[in-house]
């Protein structure tokens, strides 16, 4: 999952609830990279301050797991990012993890959306 994911979740968007039903049902398995929980914690926190990011950074590292970055995937992630200036480096991260668990990525980000070489659902925000 990428940090737009993540944010629809505590939003309470009903797109992304089945895909975390079936994670807490133990019916799938749910990751996100260390650095994608990073930037979500980062964002909740100047956005919502610093105890309600932490409140929710450990509630979502109960239901998700969370994937610390090595050198294989940090070197993903960079070739990721070689090849597409336009994302993140944290979205790049998302997209490396995807690749190597051979997973859907959830993102609200439309450049992930382009992917054509994994399995992508993508959320648009505002809809």
């Amino acid at each position: 999952m990428d940090t737009g994911a993540i944010t629809l979740f505590f939003a309470g968007d009903r797109r992304v609830t089945p895909y975390f039903d079936a994670i807490m049902e133990e019916r799938a398995a749910g990751y996100v990279c260390s650095v994608n929980l990073a930037e979500y914690f980062y964002k909740t926190c100047q956005k919502l301050g610093f105890e309600t990011a932490k409140i929710r950074y450990h509630q979502i590292s109960a239901r998700l797991q969370r994937v610390d970055t090595d050198e294989n995937l940090s070197e993903a992630a960079g070739k990721e990012k070689c090849h597409n200036g336009k994302l993140s480096l944290a979205d790049s991260f998302a997209l490396a993890l995807a690749r190597q668990m051979d997973a859907c990525l959830l993102t609200t980000d439309s450049e992930l959306r382009e992917s054509k070489t994994i399995n992508v659902k993508y959320f648009a925000i505002g809809k």
